[in-house]
């Protein structure tokens, strides 16, 4: 089994905003798969498909950001998933907009819901795919995270939210994660 946790704020009023390409790139995940997303009792919208005979869970927290992990935690528990077979998809301010990162363990670098799963698992070795944002020289970081993208943004993101996309699909398939990296690095 996986779990591919979408980051990001539940909400219209956060839709389209730079911190909620988590959610962008599990809601293809799972409109490829044909997988819908339900409500459930530990704070998160999950769906899940097959690929192989493996159980894929995608996973959108329902608890705001800076709560990711307890929402996240209580879902590993419950399906008995382990840290290696976890990848968290979240935004990247350090990271030039449409710059994609995968990495295998790491610091939070001040993303909140990152730091909040952390916590919740007591650990920080877990699979992560980073999408760049980019930083803004004239808005604070909490207004640039939460503003929409212009459309010249818009299309650079739908770009790499796909190329994500692609790389969690390989990384299903090979189950390598370090291969993946090596591909899409």
């Amino acid at each position: 089994m996986k779990m591919i946790v979408g980051l990001g704020n539940p909400g219209r009023k956060y839709e389209n905003t730079k911190h909620n390409v988590g959610f962008m790139v599990v809601d293809e995940l799972a409109k490829s798969h044909g997988a819908t997303f339900k409500k459930n009792t530990f704070e998160a919208e999950v769906a899940d498909f097959f690929i192989n005979g493996e159980k894929i869970l995608l996973v959108k927290p329902q608890t705001f950001m800076n709560e990711s992990g307890r929402a996240v935690g209580p879902l590993m528990t419950y399906f008995g998933v382990y840290p290696e077979e976890l990848v968290v998809v979240s935004d990247d301010l350090d990271l030039a907009l449409g710059k994609l990162r995968l990495r295998q363990k790491g610091s939070a670098g001040g993303h909140n819901g990152l730091k909040s799963i952390i916590s919740h698992l007591g650990t920080s070795v877990f699979d992560r795919v980073k999408i760049g944002i980019g930083r803004s020289n004239n808005k604070t970081v909490v207004n640039h995270v939460l503003s929409s993208f212009n459309n010249e943004e818009t299309a650079i993101i739908t770009d790499t939210v796909m190329r994500a996309k692609e790389a969690i699909e390989d990384y299903i398939e090979t189950d390598d994660f370090v291969q993946t990296m090596n591909r899409f690095n």
